[in-house]
């Protein structure tokens, strides 16, 4: 009987960590986009002002 009580137990502690370490992993692929987008867009405006003045400094 013990030893059923420490499988129960353990197996529910492991999907208690098992729930917790997806939510986490849920997370971070959310930051990681949210990241993404954020570099993709800095890189995008970032080369528009470098083209606006290339540009200006031509005239």
């Amino acid at each position: 009987m013990r030893a059923m009580l420490w499988v129960v137990g353990v197996v529910g502690g492991a999907l208690i960590l098992l729930g917790l370490l997806l939510e986490a992993v849920r997370w971070l692929v959310v930051i990681g986009a949210i990241a993404l987008v954020a570099v993709i867009v800095l890189a995008f405006v970032r080369g528009r002002q470098m083209m606006q003045h290339h540009s200006a400094g031509r005239r």
